[in-house]
């Protein structure tokens, strides 16, 4: 399993715990400056009492439409980044992501070291390009279902996973990713021929998490089918600057309904600023997946990530009943 890298609620202490749990946790870059990274990772290292030369034993996540701007700038990312020496690289949501494989590549040429590349794929044709053409190690395969950024046509991910394994059947590690919160889950899309699992959503609630308590409340008692995948969250969150095709799923509020019945984009602007400075969760942006009912709990990420794996193995052991000599 792998922790995603979730800005806005990702922390050192998650990506650590994660690792330190059998999984592999990841940081999100997202607008942090270089040397807020850098501080990041360090505590990484820290954390997981990793030797100042080796490897530290997580990865970070890189927008690519934030890096189209960073790295022509004075303050590049990955440099700054893989001086550190993260085991894994997360790249997503670009125009030409494959150039900034590349840099990676060379990167670690030039210091006769390996970078795990990652990269989010919402699509066969992008799945195909990023296997054969960048030669990534690792594919996310990312469904509609997944919390926070994605493709708004992306297909389900039971059907998006199956299409992609067809088209690569000697392909790289394939992880599946998008409304991952039980073991349940986890078991079906691991027969299904996925390596392995992101785990999003269902660590919001970890006190690892940065999300505010309050986020965390409405998330505890939220519902299956509570959230959405739109423009309007960006919209009212000031953040609508997301390549073409890119929007969030977070959970349905009045941010949906203000847009649903007709408010131009300056009153709910209005509306959204008014209930921030009041502390109302009615207008909160949650980002969250379609499984983020299951979210129940307020336990550890390690705990989380142990009961998922426990509950997988058991429902993967009890379906061997089903098959017959």
């Amino acid at each position: 399993m792998v922790s995603a890298p979730m800005y806005y609620a990702t922390t050192p202490e998650m990506a650590a715990a994660a690792t330190g749990a059998g999984a592999f946790g990841f940081i999100a870059a997202g607008f942090t400056p270089s040397n807020t990274l850098v501080k990041e990772i360090q505590a990484a290292r820290l954390i997981t009492k990793t030797p100042s030369k080796a490897p530290v034993p997580i990865g970070v996540g890189l927008l690519g439409w934030i890096l189209d701007k960073t790295e022509a700038s004075d303050d590049p990312r990955i440099p700054a980044v893989l001086a550190e020496r993260p085991v894994a690289i997360w790249f997503a949501f670009g125009v030409d992501l494959g150039k900034y494989v590349a840099r990676v590549r060379e990167y670690d040429a030039a210091r006769e070291h390996k970078t795990i590349v990652f990269v989010i794929v919402n699509n066969v044709d992008e799945a195909v390009r990023a296997a054969n053409e960048w030669k990534v190690e690792v594919l996310v395969v990312q469904g509609n279902e997944a919390g926070g950024h994605g493709r708004g046509d992306a297909l389900p991910l039971f059907t998006l996973l199956p299409s992609v394994l067809a088209a690569l059947p000697s392909g790289p590690v394939i992880l599946a990713a998008g409304g991952i919160s039980t073991g349940n889950q986890v078991a079906a899309l691991l027969t299904m021929g996925a390596d392995g699992v992101v785990i999003g959503s269902r660590l919001l609630c970890t006190p690892e998490c940065m999300y505010p308590e309050q986020s965390k409340e409405v998330i505890l008692n939220s519902k299956l089918s509570c959230t959405t995948r739109s423009d309007v969250f960006d919209e009212v969150n000031r953040t609508a600057m997301w390549p073409e095709g890119i929007n969030g799923r977070a959970i349905v509020n009045d941010i949906v309904q203000d847009e649903k019945i007709g408010l131009d984009l300056e009153e709910r602007l209005k509306k959204h600023d008014e209930s921030k400075a009041k502390g109302d969760s009615n207008r909160l942006v949650i980002w969250a997946g379609d499984a983020i009912g299951f979210v129940n709990d307020e336990e550890s990420t390690q705990s989380v990530l142990h009961q998922l794996h426990e509950e997988a193995v058991r429902a993967m052991q009890n379906s061997s009943k089903i098959l017959v000599a």
